[in-house]
């Protein structure tokens, strides 16, 4: 996947590269996130990773977990705690159907992008499987085999 907004109009903050190297990717939902206004601040900065992030349905609700939004440069004591849990917004159907998939062995729900629309923070959730070893040195030498064609393509243009 590259790094380009999943809708038109929105600028990308944050990318999980290792989620999609660690995992597959089977399906992707944009939820929208709830933020203190110093946390909205450093994402508009930029300042944010989702590397270790996942997110777990706890009470009927959907939480980020080990996400880390670092904190606002100018802010006072009300800051926030960079690796709080924060609540995702999702329709109850969603959430149902979310439950249904992840109760399942080996699927998880990871955060793959944290982007701005309509000056909104959005974050595009994954539901995931773990890769194999065979599965990423697959991948690796598919991207390795692409890249020496548009080489060579390059080349002869």
């Amino acid at each position: 996947m590259s790094n380009q907004p999943p809708v038109k109009g929105a600028k990308v903050v944050a990318t999980n590269r290792k989620a999609f190297h660690e995992y597959e990717v089977v399906e992707t939902l944009e939820v929208g996130i709830v933020l203190t206004g110093t946390e909205i601040k450093s994402v508009r900065a930029g300042k944010v990773n989702l590397v270790d992030g996942f997110a777990l349905i706890r009470n009927g609700e959907v939480w980020l977990l080990n996400v880390h939004i670092a904190p606002y440069d100018f802010g006072s004591r009300e800051n926030h705690e960079p690796r709080r849990e924060r609540k995702l917004l999702l329709h109850r159907s969603e959430i149902s159907r979310l439950l249904g998939k992840v109760s399942e062995r080996g699927w998880t729900l990871t955060p793959l992008r944290l982007y701005l629309r309509d000056n909104r923070a959005k974050v595009e959730l994954g539901l995931v499987r773990g890769k194999k070893l065979y599965d990423k040195r697959e991948a690796i030498a598919r991207r390795d085999a692409d890249r020496d064609l548009e080489r060579t393509l390059k080349e002869y243009r």
